[in-house]
């Protein structure tokens, strides 16, 4: 999601902190492409982003608004400006329209599911009940797929790197190299290669940034490791992963059952290593990262 047009050069000032700990201070807030921005009012340069369909508001219908990045994140930014505060608003609500609601995704899921049963009769088999669930599904439940499998890798890895300069860089970058939704993670250990996870998601391994000679050949391997545009193949392969009951499951309550993936992790990393095919003119074509950029990246798991 971009965000909304008419509000991508308004600005105002709030008061954050990182942690329940620290004191406020002040910032500048912005919106990005599918982020809040929050930057240092002296420098420019951005401390943190926010992800506009992640963003919580604290304290509805009360002054000044509180914001968080999650429900239960100790992160909080707080905004007086009622030009911005309005923005927040209908930007949350339109959000709020789009996201799949349960009931409908439970229905919809079903009835193209018994709607596909019906024409293909081979659907009862286990593989291609899965391959069948993982077409169906809306992009912002890969979305949750995907997280779960990286938070599960994430047990073996490490969290993922998220030095801000680095973070905004990489932002930007899943932007251009993925499209709308799409997200890369640094992880920084134990993962030997790109992959991809779920719900256009892209992992790299920290080694892999940090030798690389330049920009080039990691933009190129994180493309080539993305699925074309219609493709499920990370999904299919977490699906089988959690199983024919499981998928069930999700087909059934719109939810894969707690605990699914768990091990998964372990899986993705003993995949053999493999030499990608290549990313295209097209897609590498409007990607440009300058030096300070490259060293943001590169320095992105310094924290």
């Amino acid at each position: 999601m971009t965000a909304l047009q008419e509000y991508q050069r308004l600005e105002s000032t709030g008061l954050w902190r990182a942690t329940p700990e620290d004191q406020r201070r002040e910032v500048v807030v912005s919106f990005g492409d599918a982020t809040l921005v929050i930057a240092d009012p002296r420098g420019g340069h951005a401390l943190t982003h926010w992800s506009l369909p992640a963003v919580v508001r604290l304290n509805p219908a009360r002054r000044p608004a509180l914001y968080a990045p999650a429900a239960d994140a100790g992160e909080e930014l707080e905004i007086d400006d009622e030009a911005m505060i309005a923005a927040l608003s209908k930007t949350q609500r339109i959000i709020a329209a789009r996201r799949p609601h349960p009931g409908r995704l439970r229905a919809g899921l079903t009835t193209t599911f018994l709607a596909g049963l019906a024409g293909l009769g081979f659907l009862w088999l286990p593989g291609a009940l899965i391959d069948h669930t993982a077409d169906a599904l809306p992009p912002a439940k890969t979305h949750e797929i995907g997280t779960a499998a990286l938070d599960d890798l994430a047990r073996l890895t490490g969290a993922p790197c998220d030095a801000p300069e680095g973070t905004a860089v990489l932002a930007r970058l899943a932007t251009a190299l993925l499209g709308d939704g799409g997200r890369i993670a640094v992880l920084p250990q134990a993962l030997d290669q790109v992959t991809a996870l779920p719900g256009t998601l892209v992992v790299v391994p920290r080694d892999r940034l940090e030798t690389a000679a330049g920009p080039e050949p990691l933009l190129a391997a994180i493309a080539a490791a993305a699925p074309p545009p219609g493709r499920r193949d990370s999904t299919r392969e977490a699906l089988r992963y959690a199983g024919l009951m499981a998928t069930l499951n999700l087909l059934t309550s719109g939810e894969l059952p707690a605990g699914a993936l768990k091990g998964f992790g372990e899986r993705l990393l003993r995949r053999p290593a493999e030499d990608p095919a290549p990313a295209t003119d097209r897609t590498l074509g409007a990607v440009a990262i300058g030096d300070a950029d490259w060293v943001a990246l590169q320095s992105i798991c310094a924290n």
